[in-house]
């Protein structure tokens, strides 16, 4: 038996820069084990399987170690594999998921992830938080991730946390944002826990990012630029309950995989 893959650099229009993830479209689902075994086989931050189930399409994100609730980059990357590598006809592909509807559309030479929205709220700061980021908190915030503010773009990039303590934080991933130089807003994100230390471009992020940006710069869209050694830009823009955020994505390799 063999499965067909793409790998997608979600997030860029180059190679070997955004975030990539490998998609599998599926006539039928694999057993749970076997699409955890095979994320670990390419241990990329996600490998996503997508099965069609009426006019759209069923998607399930796995990292290395877990499968996840929602991502961003790996559904972009989907959609651009069914796009460019499956040929799927017309400019929006619908996606189901564990919690409701996705979509992404297509708008020129980018593609438009249609996301809740999740709005964080602010909290005490966790106790030793700085000296796990060896930077200084603005503001904490909670939400699905936490969302840490940093002074500047300078101490974004300066940011070396100790990953195995902020795995202990009774959050799956450590957002840290500040205002950008020269797009409006700049981010990293650390997932230690979920078996990714640092994850290049995150969409998911975003849901988080966008309403806390739009509010402090009260613009309606917004660029950024996520990263540490690889990274991508996305524009984003808060339409209510809901999040779009827009990107662009380049296959960089296909294969077959061998059971």
């Amino acid at each position: 038996m063999s499965l067909r893959f793409h790998q997608i650099d979600a997030f860029t229009d180059k190679p070997f820069a955004g975030n990539p993830a490998v998609v599998y479209r599926l006539d039928q689902w694999l057993d749970d084990a076997l699409m955890q075994q095979i994320a670990a086989e390419h241990n990329l931050a996600e490998t996503a399987f997508v099965v069609k189930e009426g006019a759209a399409w069923r998607i399930r994100w796995f990292t290395p170690t877990t499968e996840v609730p929602l991502c961003g980059h790996a559904t972009l990357a989907s959609a651009h594999a069914l796009f460019e590598c499956h040929g799927e006809p017309g400019e929006r592909i619908d996606f189901i998921y564990a919690d409701g509807n996705l979509s992404v559309s297509r708008e020129g030479d980018r593609m438009v992830l249609d996301f809740p929205c999740n709005a964080p709220t602010p909290i005490a700061e966790p106790e030793g938080l700085a000296q796990i980021l060896g930077q200084t908190p603005v503001a904490v915030l909670d939400a699905p991730q936490l969302l840490v503010v940093l002074e500047s773009e300078a101490a974004v990039r300066a940011c070396s946390p100790d990953l195995r303590a902020l795995a202990q934080l009774p959050w799956p991933a450590v957002i840290v944002t500040a205002k950008g130089e020269t797009v409006d807003f700049v981010s990293r994100n650390f997932a230690p826990a979920v078996g990714i230390d640092e994850d290049p471009v995150t969409g998911s992020a975003h849901c988080i990012l966008t309403p806390y940006w739009t509010q402090q710069l009260g613009k309606p869209e917004l660029s950024a630029y996520q990263g540490g050694k690889r990274g991508g830009f996305l524009w984003c823009r808060l339409k209510g309950e809901r999040v779009e955020i827009a990107g662009q994505a380049r296959v960089v390799s296909s294969g077959q995989l061998f059971l």
